[in-house]
């Protein structure tokens, strides 16, 4: 993800997370931290999913994945969250945790079949009252997924585009 593109992600996150959109100032400020990589993942040149991930090692954090509802089950967002444990690990975390909100079983899913456990729950967490869950991977143990979910049609490749010191 580089500062172009926070417009256009600031926009989905506004239609796929309206209770709990960061505001626009976040998202740069997120891109200028060094601990920080976000990914947008593109199809037909359109921005169709985003991920970031805070790390301080030996932890990393995911702390955003999105992908817009009708491109759901293509593999995008496991190819996101390839994408951000692989940086974990090159970043030298053994771990990755995340929150997920109780009532998306979708999300939950994915996290479970890369391995990820739910390790406590944060009551009333989000501003409409829904728990979190908090849910951790082990990367020292983890082997993702090289398959996608089945009846994909396969896995699309994010962008995985870091900003550069110019794009800041």
């Amino acid at each position: 993800m580089t500062a172009r593109d926070v417009p256009v992600v600031h926009a989905l996150e506004q239609d796929l997370f309206p209770a709990d959109a960061w505001p626009l100032e976040m998202f740069s400020a997120e891109l200028a931290q060094p601990v920080c990589w976000y990914w947008v993942a593109e199809l037909d040149g359109r921005i169709v999913g985003y991920a970031g991930l805070m790390c301080i090692r030996p932890v990393g954090d995911v702390q955003t994945i999105a992908v817009l509802p009708e491109h759901e089950g293509r593999g995008i967002g496991s190819a996101l969250l390839r994408t951000l444990h692989g940086q974990a690990r090159e970043l030298g975390a053994t771990e990755v945790l995340l929150e997920v909100r109780a009532d998306n079983p979708r999300a939950q899913r994915l996290y479970r079949r890369f391995g990820y456990e739910h390790i406590h729950t944060r009551p009333r967490y989000y501003r409409d009252g829904t728990d979190a869950l908090i849910m951790r991977l082990d990367l020292t143990a983890a082997e993702p997924p090289s398959t996608p979910d089945p009846g994909t049609p396969g896995p699309s490749t994010p962008d995985p585009t870091h900003p550069t010191e110019d794009d800041r």
